[in-house]
């Protein structure tokens, strides 16, 4: 017999366990690629045997999380496999300290957990995404793309003060830029001899061109004139931030990178250009005289 406690850790155990069973198994039967499917459903299959280990102990069955099977599935297919299954990993409570607790009271429970963690490292680590695989490729067009382009909105902004002017040069410079940005990936690429040059070049250039429309979009929706164009530059400004803090934590969830080292180095280098240009905008406009 056990006591309160220990059925309630148990149930939790239980539910966790088919919680991540239903979902691996849900993901497998959707999954194109036939290795990240046998992978998935290996992962399956191990939930299971624990939940049956647990449901041996407490004599009864408990339901999944539901929500959590929903919330990941849609992660899934949307962000990819790696960075879902990483983050519900981080969203639960650590396997090897929750089945240590109870080790006094079920002696396999502690190898158990160490076990489990093991295993789902080693499966996590055979799944293969196109969207990882080029991670460098998006990393190159954000970055520069954040760098250029909040640099260039910037001293704009101060130089010229039209939110018309602005957004246009914004787009124009944009698009020029992305796809100069694609054309000399894809010319590095093949100078290399990368077979996947054209493909790299395409994430390279989609990724700078989703954050040109990001950065831009304020200006195109609010006001353009008066004191209206310094609230888009700040919006621009906020989105960037954003920007980084969301791709940055993507990176670190799904490539176990550490994400305030990284965030801070990226936002620093954005914001530290866009700061300069401020600077550039107001000399040009003082120096020559720009008023529009």
């Amino acid at each position: 017999m056990m006591d309160a406690a220990l059925a309630r850790k148990v149930a939790r155990f239980q539910r966790e366990e088919i919680t991540g069973a239903i979902l691996y198994a849900r993901l497998a039967k959707v999954t194109k690629d036939a290795g990240n499917a046998k992978v998935l459903a290996d992962m399956a299959a191990a939930e299971r045997e624990h939940y049956a280990f647990w449901r041996g102990l407490s004599g009864r069955d408990e339901a999944p999380y539901r929500a959590r099977v929903q919330f990941f599935y849609l992660a899934a297919r949307i962000l990819g496999l790696t960075f879902a299954l990483k983050l519900m990993e981080r969203a639960e409570e650590d396997a090897s300290e929750g089945y240590s607790a109870v080790a006094h009271l079920v002696p396999e429970a502690e190898a158990m957990g160490r076990e489990e963690e093991s295993h789902e490292e080693t499966l996590l680590g055979m799944i293969e995404e196109e969207r990882l695989e080029y991670m460098g490729s998006i990393v190159l067009g954000l970055n520069d793309a954040l760098v250029e382009l909040t640099g260039t909105l910037a001293g704009l902004t101060f130089a010229v003060r039209n939110g018309s002017l602005v957004a246009i040069s914004g787009i124009i410079t944009g698009i020029a830029a992305a796809f100069s940005m694609a054309a000399s990936d894809f010319l590095a690429g093949r100078a290399e001899g990368d077979p996947k040059a054209a493909r790299s070049a395409i994430y390279t250039g989609a990724a700078y061109l989703m954050t040109v429309v990001i950065l831009v979009l304020p200006y195109l929706v609010l006001p353009r004139d008066g004191s209206w164009i310094f609230v888009s530059l700040g919006i621009t400004l906020f989105s960037a931030v954003l920007i980084i803090a969301g791709f940055n934590f993507y990176l670190a969830v799904a490539k176990d990178l550490n994400f305030k080292h990284r965030f801070l180095e990226m936002a620093g280098i954005s914001l530290g250009v866009s700061a300069f240009s401020f600077l550039v905008g107001l000399v040009v406009r003082a120096v020559f005289g720009i008023d529009i």
